[in-house]
């Protein structure tokens, strides 16, 4: 039996076929299935002779209606949707590079019975945040997430002592350096604007800052710093003066 057959046979046993009874003219379960499927084996990216890294985090957009009709099983469908992935990921020695998301949204220019699908590879993310009483004037954001950048600075890469631990197959174990400095070359910031460095710590695949492999660079609001897979936005936060 087939990897989708017996992703049909779990869902219908999950809700008692009536899933099936109510999508009968709209969208298919196994049809998103065999979609995100593809998604894996079209994105499938070689990691060596024997892992490739694939997406882990999925949109299905869908029209209004069949949204709407999908809602009171999205939660059992993502599951079997989940577990189907993850066998097929296995037979083909595929490897996510964290927890596999899937969320479904309306799209007002698909009409009924049909989808599309949007993909990419977030790596899971662990920030070991540190204690004082400075006030944070810069964040590193990672897949939605903002990490405060506070002096010295902070390490990032996939080993466990880091600041900020980024489960990516093309992250170094210690990977890169964000350094905060002033104007007057200190690391303590001081009355002036914060400026922030990003230093390559002799990582495998190098870094790049907005699309430039560099080894060190100066970053601005906004800055986009890639780690392997993986893209660290810088955020300067505007001060607050007490009152």
């Amino acid at each position: 039996m087939g990897g989708l057959q017996r992703f049909e046979q779990r869902l219908e046993q999950a809700i008692s076929g009536v899933f099936a009874r109510t999508f009968r003219s709209a969208v298919q379960p196994v049809e998103i299935a065999a979609a995100l499927q593809r998604e894996l084996d079209n994105k499938a990216q070689v990691l060596s002779r024997q892992r490739r890294l694939v997406p882990n985090s999925f949109v299905v957009e869908l029209s209004g209606g069949d949204l709407e009709r999908l809602t009171p099983y999205d939660t059992a469908l993502e599951s079997e949707l989940t577990e189907q992935l993850t066998e097929h990921a296995e037979l083909q020695s595929y490897v996510f590079p964290g927890p596999i998301r899937i969320a479904f949204e309306p799209a007002e220019d698909l009409g009924t019975g049909r989808f599309r699908v949007r993909s990419q590879a977030e790596a899971a993310v662990t920030g070991h945040a540190r204690r004082g009483n400075q006030r944070t004037r810069a964040v590193l954001e990672v897949n939605g997430t903002q990490h405060p950048l506070q002096a010295p600075g902070l390490v990032v890469g996939r080993g466990s002592e880091t600041d900020i631990r980024i489960n990516d197959p093309g992250v170094s174990r210690r990977h890169a350096e964000f350094l905060i400095t002033t104007p007057t070359g200190t690391t303590t910031p001081g009355e002036g604007p914060v400026h922030v460095e990003v230093h390559d710590m002799g990582s495998t695949n190098g870094i790049r800052v907005d699309g430039q492999k560099v080894a060190r660079a100066t970053l601005r609001d906004g800055s986009r710093v890639q780690v392997g897979h993986t893209s660290l936005v810088l955020r300067l936060l505007e001060e607050t003066p007490d009152v």
